[in-house]
Protein backbone atom coordinates (compact mmCIF):
# COMPACT_ATOMS: atom_id res chain seq x y z
CA UNK A 1 0.00 0.00 0.00
CA UNK A 2 2.97 2.28 0.68
CA UNK A 3 4.59 1.62 -2.56
CA UNK A 4 1.33 2.15 -4.56
CA UNK A 5 1.13 5.83 -2.63
CA UNK A 6 4.17 7.34 -3.62
CA UNK A 7 3.62 7.85 -6.92
CA UNK A 8 0.57 9.64 -5.84
CA UNK A 9 3.01 11.66 -3.41
CA UNK A 10 5.58 12.81 -6.02
CA UNK A 11 2.41 13.33 -8.38
CA UNK A 12 1.35 15.41 -5.71
CA UNK A 13 4.35 17.70 -5.29
CA UNK A 14 4.42 18.39 -9.64
CA UNK A 15 0.83 19.27 -8.77
CA UNK A 16 1.39 21.64 -5.85
CA UNK A 17 4.24 23.37 -7.66
CA UNK A 18 2.15 24.00 -10.88
CA UNK A 19 -0.74 24.93 -8.85
CA UNK A 20 1.29 28.16 -7.09
CA UNK A 21 2.72 28.46 -10.73
CA UNK A 22 -0.62 29.08 -12.19
CA UNK A 23 -1.26 31.10 -9.43
CA UNK A 24 1.31 33.60 -9.83
CA UNK A 25 0.81 33.94 -13.28
CA UNK A 26 -3.02 34.81 -12.75
CA UNK A 27 -1.87 37.71 -9.83
CA UNK A 28 0.88 38.70 -12.74
CA UNK A 29 -1.40 39.27 -15.00
CA UNK A 30 -4.50 40.91 -13.09
CA UNK A 31 -0.79 42.90 -12.37
CA UNK A 32 -1.85 44.87 -16.36
CA UNK A 33 -5.49 45.38 -14.85
CA UNK A 34 -5.04 47.96 -12.19
CA UNK A 35 -6.08 51.72 -12.52
CA UNK A 36 -8.35 53.92 -14.79
CA UNK A 37 -8.92 52.52 -18.17
CA UNK A 38 -8.10 48.52 -16.87
CA UNK A 39 -10.66 46.25 -17.08
CA UNK A 40 -11.21 45.60 -13.16
CA UNK A 41 -10.79 48.84 -12.20
CA UNK A 42 -8.64 47.86 -9.17
CA UNK A 43 -7.05 50.68 -6.87
CA UNK A 44 -3.74 50.69 -6.90
CA UNK A 45 -2.96 50.16 -3.20
CA UNK A 46 -4.68 46.98 -3.63
CA UNK A 47 -2.17 46.12 -5.65
CA UNK A 48 0.42 47.33 -3.13
CA UNK A 49 -1.18 45.33 -0.27
CA UNK A 50 -1.09 41.98 -2.30
CA UNK A 51 2.72 42.68 -3.24
CA UNK A 52 3.37 43.23 0.83
CA UNK A 53 1.24 40.25 1.74
CA UNK A 54 4.08 38.14 -1.00
CA UNK A 55 6.91 39.96 0.96
CA UNK A 56 5.24 38.23 4.05
CA UNK A 57 4.84 35.17 2.87
CA UNK A 58 8.54 35.08 1.16
CA UNK A 59 9.48 36.30 5.12
CA UNK A 60 7.69 33.31 6.44
CA UNK A 61 9.26 30.60 3.91
CA UNK A 62 12.61 31.77 5.61
CA UNK A 63 11.59 31.21 9.20
CA UNK A 64 9.99 27.75 7.91
CA UNK A 65 13.55 27.08 6.33
CA UNK A 66 14.90 26.94 10.14
CA UNK A 67 11.55 25.75 11.93
CA UNK A 68 10.34 23.82 9.92
CA UNK A 69 12.95 21.68 8.25
CA UNK A 70 15.74 22.12 10.84
CA UNK A 71 14.11 22.43 13.83
CA UNK A 72 15.15 25.74 15.09
CA UNK A 73 12.73 28.43 16.41
CA UNK A 74 14.35 31.81 15.39
CA UNK A 75 12.30 34.75 17.04
CA UNK A 76 14.53 37.05 15.63
CA UNK A 77 13.35 36.52 11.91
CA UNK A 78 12.15 40.17 11.81
CA UNK A 79 15.51 41.93 12.43
CA UNK A 80 16.94 40.16 8.85
CA UNK A 81 13.65 41.58 7.50
CA UNK A 82 13.95 45.13 9.30
CA UNK A 83 18.04 45.26 8.06
CA UNK A 84 17.17 44.57 4.44
CA UNK A 85 14.49 47.01 4.09
CA UNK A 86 16.76 49.74 5.99
CA UNK A 87 20.21 48.94 3.64
CA UNK A 88 18.14 49.18 0.12
CA UNK A 89 15.92 51.78 2.47
CA UNK A 90 19.09 54.12 2.61
CA UNK A 91 19.37 54.04 -0.97
CA UNK A 92 15.53 55.60 -1.39
CA UNK A 93 16.21 58.32 1.13
CA UNK A 94 19.59 59.16 -1.37
CA UNK A 95 17.43 59.47 -4.53
CA UNK A 96 15.17 62.27 -2.41
CA UNK A 97 18.04 64.74 -2.62
CA UNK A 98 20.83 65.92 -4.30
CA UNK A 99 24.23 64.61 -4.25
CA UNK A 100 25.87 65.32 -0.42
CA UNK A 101 22.37 66.77 0.11
CA UNK A 102 20.78 65.07 4.17
CA UNK A 103 17.63 63.52 3.41
CA UNK A 104 14.92 65.70 5.44
CA UNK A 105 14.39 63.35 8.26
CA UNK A 106 18.44 64.18 9.19
CA UNK A 107 17.49 68.32 8.85
CA UNK A 108 14.72 67.58 11.52
CA UNK A 109 17.06 65.99 13.44
CA UNK A 110 20.30 68.32 13.80
CA UNK A 111 22.22 66.98 10.60
CA UNK A 112 24.18 69.18 8.55
CA UNK A 113 26.50 66.72 7.03
CA UNK A 114 25.69 63.11 5.45
CA UNK A 115 27.29 60.70 7.60
CA UNK A 116 30.36 58.80 5.25
CA UNK A 117 28.53 55.37 6.15
CA UNK A 118 26.03 56.30 3.42
CA UNK A 119 27.41 57.77 0.99
CA UNK A 120 28.12 54.05 -0.56
CA UNK A 121 24.11 53.36 -0.76
CA UNK A 122 24.25 56.30 -3.85
CA UNK A 123 24.92 52.46 -6.01
CA UNK A 124 21.82 50.84 -6.15
CA UNK A 125 24.10 48.22 -6.67
CA UNK A 126 25.62 48.33 -3.35
CA UNK A 127 22.28 49.04 -1.72
CA UNK A 128 21.37 45.58 -3.18
CA UNK A 129 24.48 43.72 -2.17
CA UNK A 130 23.87 45.39 1.84
CA UNK A 131 20.61 44.06 1.53
CA UNK A 132 22.01 40.20 1.26
CA UNK A 133 25.40 41.05 3.23
CA UNK A 134 23.94 43.15 6.43
CA UNK A 135 21.38 40.37 7.85
CA UNK A 136 24.03 37.42 6.27
CA UNK A 137 26.68 38.81 8.46
CA UNK A 138 24.71 39.48 11.35
CA UNK A 139 23.26 36.17 11.07
CA UNK A 140 26.53 34.38 10.36
CA UNK A 141 28.27 36.22 13.35
CA UNK A 142 25.17 34.99 16.02
CA UNK A 143 24.79 31.60 14.47
CA UNK A 144 28.84 30.97 14.84
CA UNK A 145 28.54 31.84 18.31
CA UNK A 146 25.07 30.23 19.39
CA UNK A 147 25.93 26.87 17.66
CA UNK A 148 29.28 26.61 18.22
CA UNK A 149 28.79 26.75 21.70
CA UNK A 150 25.69 24.32 21.03
CA UNK A 151 22.84 26.63 21.78
CA UNK A 152 19.33 24.92 20.67
CA UNK A 153 15.71 24.74 21.15
CA UNK A 154 13.99 27.36 23.46
CA UNK A 155 17.58 28.95 24.28
CA UNK A 156 17.74 29.83 20.85
CA UNK A 157 14.84 31.53 20.42
CA UNK A 158 15.01 33.71 23.83
CA UNK A 159 18.65 34.72 22.43
CA UNK A 160 17.18 35.30 18.97
CA UNK A 161 14.50 37.58 20.70
CA UNK A 162 16.66 38.95 22.85
CA UNK A 163 19.21 40.11 19.74
CA UNK A 164 16.27 41.22 17.77
CA UNK A 165 15.18 43.79 21.28
CA UNK A 166 18.73 44.78 21.17
CA UNK A 167 18.86 46.16 17.68
CA UNK A 168 15.24 47.20 18.35
CA UNK A 169 16.56 49.58 20.80
CA UNK A 170 19.47 50.56 19.07
CA UNK A 171 17.49 51.84 15.63
CA UNK A 172 15.34 53.79 17.90
CA UNK A 173 18.29 56.34 19.10
CA UNK A 174 18.72 59.60 16.92
CA UNK A 175 21.80 59.67 17.03
CA UNK A 176 22.40 56.33 14.85
CA UNK A 177 21.47 58.59 12.08
CA UNK A 178 18.45 56.00 11.18
CA UNK A 179 15.52 58.07 11.75
CA UNK A 180 15.05 57.13 15.22
CA UNK A 181 11.50 56.44 15.88
CA UNK A 182 10.18 57.91 12.59
CA UNK A 183 12.31 55.99 10.73
CA UNK A 184 12.19 56.47 6.77
CA UNK A 185 9.40 57.66 4.74
CA UNK A 186 8.55 59.79 1.67
CA UNK A 187 10.01 57.59 -1.04
CA UNK A 188 10.02 59.27 -4.20
CA UNK A 189 12.40 57.64 -6.82
CA UNK A 190 13.53 53.66 -7.75
CA UNK A 191 15.81 53.10 -10.40
CA UNK A 192 15.16 56.26 -12.44
CA UNK A 193 11.70 55.91 -11.94
CA UNK A 194 8.95 57.83 -9.97
CA UNK A 195 7.23 55.37 -6.95
CA UNK A 196 4.22 57.06 -6.63
CA UNK A 197 3.08 55.76 -10.47
CA UNK A 198 0.94 52.55 -10.59
CA UNK A 199 3.49 51.37 -13.33
CA UNK A 200 6.14 51.42 -10.36
CA UNK A 201 3.50 49.75 -8.17
CA UNK A 202 2.52 46.82 -10.89
CA UNK A 203 6.99 46.12 -11.19
CA UNK A 204 7.14 45.78 -7.54
CA UNK A 205 4.52 43.40 -7.19
CA UNK A 206 5.58 41.20 -10.07
CA UNK A 207 8.86 41.43 -8.41
CA UNK A 208 7.73 40.19 -5.26
CA UNK A 209 5.72 37.41 -6.98
CA UNK A 210 9.31 36.45 -8.85
CA UNK A 211 10.95 36.46 -5.69
CA UNK A 212 8.27 34.11 -3.73
CA UNK A 213 8.49 31.38 -7.01
CA UNK A 214 12.44 32.02 -7.19
CA UNK A 215 12.67 31.04 -3.37
CA UNK A 216 9.94 28.17 -3.09
CA UNK A 217 12.57 26.21 -5.99
CA UNK A 218 15.49 27.06 -3.87
CA UNK A 219 14.04 25.30 -1.23
CA UNK A 220 12.26 22.80 -3.41
CA UNK A 221 15.57 21.52 -4.78
CA UNK A 222 17.36 21.67 -1.17
CA UNK A 223 15.06 19.12 0.49
CA UNK A 224 15.73 16.59 -2.75
CA UNK A 225 19.71 16.81 -2.30
CA UNK A 226 22.19 15.40 0.60
CA UNK A 227 21.99 18.49 2.42
CA UNK A 228 18.44 18.88 2.77
CA UNK A 229 18.37 15.35 4.49
CA UNK A 230 20.80 16.10 6.49
CA UNK A 231 18.73 19.11 7.25
CA UNK A 232 15.65 17.11 7.75
CA UNK A 233 17.78 14.63 10.11
CA UNK A 234 19.18 17.50 12.37
CA UNK A 235 15.50 18.37 13.07
CA UNK A 236 14.19 14.69 13.26
CA UNK A 237 17.35 14.28 16.09
CA UNK A 238 20.77 16.22 15.46
CA UNK A 239 22.39 13.64 18.18
CA UNK A 240 22.03 10.75 16.01
CA UNK A 241 23.65 12.72 13.05
CA UNK A 242 26.43 13.94 15.42
CA UNK A 243 27.12 11.05 15.89
CA UNK A 244 27.10 10.00 12.22
CA UNK A 245 29.91 11.88 12.24
CA UNK A 246 28.63 15.27 10.15
CA UNK A 247 29.13 18.64 12.07
CA UNK A 248 25.46 20.06 12.78
CA UNK A 249 26.85 22.98 13.27
CA UNK A 250 27.89 24.25 9.73
CA UNK A 251 24.88 22.39 8.53
CA UNK A 252 22.55 24.75 11.00
CA UNK A 253 25.06 28.32 10.43
CA UNK A 254 24.06 27.53 6.30
CA UNK A 255 20.69 27.47 7.01
CA UNK A 256 20.64 30.37 9.23
CA UNK A 257 22.66 32.84 6.87
CA UNK A 258 20.47 31.47 4.00
CA UNK A 259 17.34 32.48 5.66
CA UNK A 260 18.51 35.74 6.92
CA UNK A 261 19.20 36.49 3.39
CA UNK A 262 16.23 35.58 2.22
CA UNK A 263 14.49 37.69 4.81
CA UNK A 264 16.83 40.54 3.91
CA UNK A 265 15.28 40.28 0.28
CA UNK A 266 12.04 40.38 1.49
CA UNK A 267 12.16 43.14 3.05
CA UNK A 268 13.71 45.31 0.81
CA UNK A 269 10.88 44.81 -1.45
CA UNK A 270 8.28 45.52 1.44
CA UNK A 271 9.80 48.93 2.10
CA UNK A 272 9.21 50.66 -1.11
CA UNK A 273 5.92 49.12 -0.78
CA UNK A 274 4.80 50.33 2.51
CA UNK A 275 6.22 53.48 1.92
CA UNK A 276 7.20 53.46 5.03
CA UNK A 277 10.39 52.14 7.98
CA UNK A 278 11.13 52.38 11.18
CA UNK A 279 12.28 49.97 14.12
CA UNK A 280 9.06 48.91 15.06
CA UNK A 281 9.46 46.53 12.26
CA UNK A 282 11.99 44.96 14.92
CA UNK A 283 10.20 44.24 17.89
CA UNK A 284 9.27 40.89 19.16
CA UNK A 285 5.74 41.09 18.57
CA UNK A 286 6.82 41.02 14.81
CA UNK A 287 8.57 37.85 15.40
CA UNK A 288 5.77 36.26 16.74
CA UNK A 289 3.49 37.24 14.12
CA UNK A 290 5.77 35.28 11.69
CA UNK A 291 5.59 32.14 14.06
CA UNK A 292 2.00 32.38 13.83
CA UNK A 293 2.03 32.71 10.11
CA UNK A 294 3.52 29.45 9.78
CA UNK A 295 1.92 27.53 12.13
CA UNK A 296 -1.50 28.30 10.92
CA UNK A 297 -0.61 27.11 6.97
CA UNK A 298 1.69 24.76 8.02
CA UNK A 299 5.03 24.47 9.70
CA UNK A 300 7.25 21.44 7.43
CA UNK A 301 5.43 22.07 4.25
CA UNK A 302 6.11 24.21 1.30
CA UNK A 303 2.45 26.05 0.47
CA UNK A 304 2.06 25.94 4.20
CA UNK A 305 3.59 29.56 4.84
CA UNK A 306 2.50 31.07 2.03
CA UNK A 307 -0.69 30.03 2.44
CA UNK A 308 -0.44 31.33 6.41
CA UNK A 309 1.14 34.44 6.06
CA UNK A 310 -1.34 36.02 3.21
CA UNK A 311 -4.53 34.40 5.15
CA UNK A 312 -3.48 35.88 8.27
CA UNK A 313 -2.31 39.25 7.05
CA UNK A 314 -5.61 39.73 5.01
CA UNK A 315 -7.38 38.94 8.23
CA UNK A 316 -5.49 41.79 9.60
CA UNK A 317 -5.82 44.41 7.50
CA UNK A 318 -9.63 43.47 7.90
CA UNK A 319 -10.11 43.05 11.41
CA UNK A 320 -7.63 46.20 12.72
CA UNK A 321 -9.55 48.31 10.23
CA UNK A 322 -13.01 46.81 11.40
CA UNK A 323 -12.65 45.73 14.95
CA UNK A 324 -9.05 47.29 16.06
CA UNK A 325 -9.28 46.30 19.87
CA UNK A 326 -9.82 42.75 19.26
CA UNK A 327 -7.27 41.93 16.99
CA UNK A 328 -4.56 40.41 19.45
CA UNK A 329 -7.62 38.42 20.79
CA UNK A 330 -8.29 37.10 17.56
CA UNK A 331 -4.52 36.40 16.72
CA UNK A 332 -3.94 34.49 20.33
CA UNK A 333 -6.93 32.74 19.75
CA UNK A 334 -6.23 31.40 15.96
CA UNK A 335 -2.55 30.66 17.43
CA UNK A 336 -4.08 28.33 20.10
CA UNK A 337 -6.73 26.77 18.05
CA UNK A 338 -4.11 26.11 15.55
CA UNK A 339 -2.04 24.39 18.56
CA UNK A 340 -5.01 22.29 20.05
CA UNK A 341 -7.12 21.29 16.91
CA UNK A 342 -4.08 21.92 14.04
CA UNK A 343 -1.15 21.71 14.58
CA UNK A 344 -0.15 20.79 11.52
CA UNK A 345 -1.79 23.58 10.00
CA UNK A 346 -3.70 24.44 7.40
CA UNK A 347 -1.38 21.83 4.68
CA UNK A 348 -0.98 19.49 6.95
CA UNK A 349 -4.81 18.88 7.50
CA UNK A 350 -5.44 18.68 3.88
CA UNK A 351 -2.73 16.38 3.08
CA UNK A 352 -4.40 14.25 6.38
CA UNK A 353 -8.01 14.15 5.03
CA UNK A 354 -6.65 13.58 1.42
CA UNK A 355 -4.45 10.58 2.30
CA UNK A 356 -7.57 9.03 4.16
CA UNK A 357 -9.53 9.53 0.74
CA UNK A 358 -7.09 7.87 -0.69
CA UNK A 359 -6.57 4.68 1.62
CA UNK A 360 -9.92 4.20 0.92
CA UNK A 361 -9.42 4.19 -2.92
CA UNK A 362 -5.81 1.88 -2.95
CA UNK A 363 -6.36 -1.33 -2.05
CA UNK A 364 -4.30 -2.97 0.52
Amino acid sequence: MIAALKPFEAKSERITFLSMLAVLVVMLLLNTMVGEGSALHLPAYTLGNWGKYLCYAVLAMSLNMLWGYTGLLCLGQCLFFALGGYAFGMHLMLMTVDYGKVPEFMQFMGYHELPGYWYPFYNPFVAILAVMLVPGLVAFIFGFLAFRSRIKGVYFSILTQALTYAAAILFFRNETGFGGNNGFTNFKYLFGGDLRTIDATRWLFAASGILLLLVYWIIAWLLTTKFGKVQLAIRDSENRIRFSGYSTTHFKLFVFVLSAIVAGLAGALYVPQAGILNPSLMEPKIGLDIVVWVAVGGRGTKLGPIIGAVLVSALKSYTTSAYPDYWLIILGGLFVFVVLFMPDGIVGLTKKTWAKYRKKEVPA
